[in-house]
């Protein structure tokens, strides 16, 4: 009898409507495939079509299948937040009970002082925006003074732009680390981002060497619960760092081919548990209101689905799922306040409706249960829905 093995795979920002509470999160028409849909005149997607999605929402260009090759269902946000941290934690059982703080008019002086004197180098900005019109601002700058360029954005983060001709990529992460340090409670940021950059004024670029340093999971996560079994856990894209590397063994990737390809690696030699995410739909496409860009990329990954079921083992569970919403379609570059799709797949998987779950940690719980472990965090095993075993 083979190992049982689980995948949740994070498809970043790939919302599928409003949430019960998206008005209060000020995402009044936020729907990330609901509104690509329409805006590129429906969806080609017959993989994901083939494995459920249509059934979940009403989809331009999808059908409801009858005999869908997976079970489909919807996660709700109970955490009291919509960025990545949250999202994730939610999915290992962890939801958040107090939002990460944000600042929409830049962070105190007392914090820009302590980040200058740690790493000796000066701030140009300290204010909230988009990345790309940030760099139009000051890249020039920081380029002639090699300044750091700090900025936020309406979710919780402590952003530290700088290009990669001016600070080496280990002085940026060594300061990131340093403000990651430096912003505990009151300031407690949810993510200090490195975003390095490359080329000239105008036709700034920012790379793939991008890092996020997330706190430390406030409480138990499947991770450790999974840990503590002594079950292996690895991870793919920034899932590493937004559990602070607690409880999971390396994997960081840089965009959704090379995930793509780790994924692949892992599945046909891996053991225990993955946790993946594709961070490119969120990062260049959802944050810079690409609806083109963002569709090719679930075209993309549409086309390498079938390598991907087709490489699971008969005691293989893969969950695709997203950690919250980011509509290119609206005025917004930031995350959205959305439920997110939530489809099984495997050969041990029943077809059918997994229905409208109130939480993320749900899928934690699932996969828990799979996992034969009695951790469920904040959330309730659906997996009697997914397979019979």
């Amino acid at each position: 009898m083979s190992e049982r093995r689980a995948i949740i795979l994070v498809l970043d920002g790939v919302g599928i409507g409003a949430a019960p509470d998206t008005d209060a999160y000020g995402d009044t028409g936020s729907d990330t495939l609901g509104n690509i849909a329409r805006a590129v005149g429906g969806l080609d997607l017959p993989n994901l079509e083939a494995c459920g999605l249509g059934n979940i929402a009403p989809l331009e260009g999808m059908r409801a299948l009858p005999q869908a090759r997976g079970a489909y269902g919807v996660l709700e946000p109970s955490s009291a937040g919509k960025d990545s941290t949250a999202g994730h934690w939610e999915i290992a059982g962890l939801p958040l009970k107090t939002p990460f703080p944000t600042y929409p008019h830049g962070f105190p002086a007392e914090v820009i002082e302590a980040f200058v004197t740690r790493t000796g180098r000066g701030v140009l900005g300290n204010v909230a925006g988009s990345g790309t019109a940030i760099l139009d601002a000051y890249g020039a700058e920081h380029v002639r003074t090699g300044q750091w360029i700090v900025y936020t954005s309406a979710d919780s983060v402590f952003q530290v732009a700088a290009h990669e001709s001016v600070v080496p990529l280990a002085e940026l992460y060594a300061a990131c680390e340093a403000a990651r340090e430096l912003l505990v409670a009151p300031h407690n940021v949810s993510r200090v981002i490195a975003r390095p950059f490359t080329g000239a004024d105008g036709a700034w670029e920012r790379t793939t060497n991008r890092r996020d340093f997330s706190l430390e999971p406030v409480g138990e996560t499947l991770l450790d619960a999974m840990a503590a079994a002594g079950i292996p856990r690895a991870g793919v894209g920034k899932v590493d760092d937004l559990f602070a590397r607690r409880g999971l063994e390396g994997g960081h990737t840089t965009g959704n081919p090379e995930g793509i390809a780790k994924i692949l690696e892992w599945i046909a030699s891996g053991r225990g548990f993955l946790f993946a995410n594709l961070v490119d739909f969120d990062q260049l496409y959802g944050h810079r209101n690409d609806v083109p860009g963002f569709y090719r990329a679930l075209r993309e990954f549409d086309h390498a689905l079938p390598s991907l079921i087709a490489a699971l083992r008969e005691d293989d569970l893969l969950f695709i799922t997203a950690d919250h919403g980011n509509d290119p379609t609206t005025a917004s570059s930031d995350h959205a306040r959305e439920v997110v799709p939530v489809l099984a797949l495997g050969p041990s998987v029943r077809p059918g409706a997994i229905g409208r779950r109130r939480t993320f940690a749900d899928l934690g719980a699932t996969v828990a249960d799979w996992m034969g472990l009695s951790f469920r965090g904040a959330g309730r095993s659906f997996l009697p829905l997914v397979t019979p075993r």
